[in-house]
């Protein structure tokens, strides 16, 4: 069995709800997982968008949320998660809203891609603080037993 992400809300290449974008609530929607290598230490999850600002002429990857630590027996996160109902040992990184918190779709331009990824890692990251994708992304190198994707598109009327 491979690692696996899903969305209750949203199948992959399928259109995020506006309750989980800036149009919306801006709450982070339901994921679940399934598939965690044996082995694995902790999860880390990433959300950012590629397409920004404009789809026609990307000029940067956008962090929309970022998790490490998540621990291996987690099988999901529900929809409007906040910091202290994450599972224990999860910590949380800066995204680009300059918040450790979710930070939905608000794309200026076109329909954007959000890409939510799910790594299984072979250790326990230490306490980055509140660090950056960059950061958590290094921390991680040469550690990921596995690698899962789900992409939600999403543009403002």
């Amino acid at each position: 069995m491979s690692l696996t992400l899903t969305a209750a809300d949203f199948h992959s290449g399928g259109s995020i709800p506006a309750v989980h974008t800036c149009d919306g609530a801006d709450t982070s929607p339901a994921l679940s997982w399934t598939g965690v290598p044996a082995g694995t230490k902790s999860l880390v999850l990433i959300i950012d968008d590629p397409d920004a600002p404009d789809p026609a002429a990307p000029k940067m990857t956008w962090v929309h949320w970022v998790l490490y630590n998540l621990p291996p027996q987690a099988n999901g996160l529900p929809a409007t998660v906040q910091a202290a109902s994450l599972p224990p040992g999860t910590l949380s990184g800066m995204n680009d809203f300059k918040k450790s918190t979710y930070g939905g779709p608000c794309p200026p331009a076109g329909q954007h891609r959000y890409f939510h990824k799910l790594y299984a890692l072979d250790i326990v990251l230490p306490d980055l603080g509140h660090p950056s994708k960059a950061q958590v992304e290094k921390a991680m190198q040469n550690h990921v037993l596995a690698h899962s994707e789900l992409i939600g598109t999403y543009r403002r009327k």
